[in-house]
């Protein structure tokens, strides 16, 4: 699929993902301005609003974008699916609410993945999101994906068209752009994966709008207690007592030599700052993607089976001279035409994957798997999951307290590589599953691109910070420690 950007593009014109030329004081007029400008080169946004009145609150003015599958009042949510196009929604999902309490300018809808099913936010009715890094460059002859399925979310936010975006993330569709760049509110894909997560320009900037909602204020403190007394309040004094993990599952055959080099940097500046690097085994990845792709399939044919045009979504009339009286009929045509092809692909999977003689070989499989991959983290992480009993146990003297790694196996592919590209797109999820299936605290954090004579493209690339269950402010805090040491 080739895309042909529109005329009246500066061609001079260069985004650059690690710019940070973007203000929270930024004015609600300002930041519309440049939507205008850019959106029609990106396709990042699908609906923008009018400014709201200030409020004096924390985050007054700051304006915050958010995926067109989180729930917003005054716009619609159409998951970039023609099932819901034109659905506006009854009542704001948690995040957004809260968000409004503390005055964010909710700036507008951004593109997706259809309900979220995709990597490369291709898989939308709306049209493909175009990565801005490089976009106008000279050397750079074809628009490269942005990622997905929060890809529309990463490209605004690198682009500069807002403060921050949200995502949702099931199996890295936040961490996947990111690196390009409460479920009360959330369209359903996978209910015991799908989280809202921040993207922004740096982690401070993300610190600044995250809340770990999904944890209660007791559980909270424990895990903050248990960072406290290890010396982890400031990222500054990080480095000589932090222990990380790099697991050696992670680096797949098909990883790109592009990715390994920057990655050995990342970690070589952590050494020289004090920090412990440890290998770690995590032997039960190997089975993570595939459990991933039998258990969101199985939980997003349940979810779906919602829209048969009668109760939710568009209705298709049946073909004259068809019998409407057989329900199949009815609900067929609808489904058929609504949903997009990659939809249709795993509603198919995940219906057999429930069906009476695939369950135990596919489904039961599938959370085994789950389980497994679960307590590889809990084995070598040195806190205890603060959500299981196991915290009782105490602290794993042994175990690192984060582990890093790659967050995808290649750098953005060209828009016109991926239509038939399947696996590989399937591929591309083989890093951030793990923690998604487990559970866990995960951040992508730009890092340098590979230099001359490591085989660079020129493209960035992520490092991925995953910790334990609760750990999440220790994880912004690594965070901010890999920008300081690179900067």
């Amino acid at each position: 699929m080739r895309l042909k950007l529109p005329a009246g593009c500066i061609p001079n014109l260069r985004f650059n993902f690690f710019s940070t030329e973007r203000h929270a004081s930024t004015s609600a007029t300002e930041w519309r301005r440049v939507i205008s400008e850019k959106n029609a080169s990106i396709n990042a946004f699908v609906y923008t609003c009018p400014p709201p009145s200030t409020s004096g609150s924390t985050l007054d003015g700051v304006s915050i974008a958010v995926k067109d599958n989180i729930c917003t009042e005054n716009m619609p949510t159409t998951c970039s699916s023609s099932m819901l196009r034109d659905f506006t929604s009854p009542y704001e999902a948690t995040v957004v609410d809260l968000l409004r309490k503390t005055g964010a300018d909710i700036i507008g809808k951004t593109n997706c993945d259809e309900f979220g099913m995709g990597s490369l936010n291709t898989h939308s009715i709306h049209g493909p999101v175009v990565n801005p890094y490089n976009l106008y460059s000279a050397t750079e002859t074809q628009p490269r994906s942005a990622g997905g399925s929060s890809g529309g979310s990463a490209a605004a936010v690198a682009a500069g068209m807002c403060y921050a975006a949200l995502g949702t993330d099931t199996g890295g569709s936040i961490r996947l752009p990111a690196l390009i760049v409460v479920l009360w509110g959330v369209v359903s894909f996978a209910d015991s994966l799908d989280c809202v997560g921040v993207m922004a320009a740096t982690v401070p900037d993300v610190a600044r709008i995250f809340d770990p909602t999904a944890a209660t204020a007791a559980i909270r403190e424990r895990a903050a207690m248990s960072l406290s007394q290890r010396g982890f309040n400031d990222h500054k004094t990080l480095g000589p007592s932090l222990r990380i993990g790099v697991p050696q599952q992670y680096f797949p055959s098909e990883m790109s030599p592009s990715i390994i080099h920057p990655f050995r940097r990342v970690m070589s500046s952590l050494v020289a700052a004090g920090a412990t690097v440890i290998p770690v085994s995590l032997p039960s990845t190997s089975h993570a993607l595939s459990a991933y792709y039998v258990l969101a399939s199985a939980e997003a044919s349940s979810n779906m089976a919602r829209y048969d045009g009668i109760q939710y979504g568009m209705h298709v009339k049946p073909p004259h001279g068809s019998d409407a009286t057989k329900t199949a009929n009815v609900y067929a045509h609808t489904r058929s035409a609504g949903f997009g092809s990659e939809v249709k692909k795993r509603i198919l999977l995940g219906t057999y994957a429930l069906t009476a003689d695939a369950f135990d070989n596919y489904f039961l499989q599938a959370q085994r798997a789950r389980q497994l991959v679960k307590d590889d983290f809990n084995s070598i992480f040195r806190l205890p999951d603060f959500y299981s009993s196991a915290a009782l146990a105490g602290e794993n003297a042994d175990g690192v307290d984060v582990l890093m790694h790659p967050s995808a196996i290649r750098t953005a592919p060209p828009l016109s590589s991926t239509a038939n590209s399947d696996i590989d797109t399937y591929v591309q999820d083989v890093l951030t599953v793990p923690a998604s299936l487990a559970g866990l605290p995960a951040l992508s954090v730009p890092c340098d691109t590979a230099a001359d004579g490591e085989a660079a493209d020129g493209w960035p690339i992520g490092v991925s910070v995953v910790g334990q269950w609760g750990s999440d402010l220790l994880v912004l805090k690594v965070g901010e420690l890999i920008e300081r040491l690179r900067s």
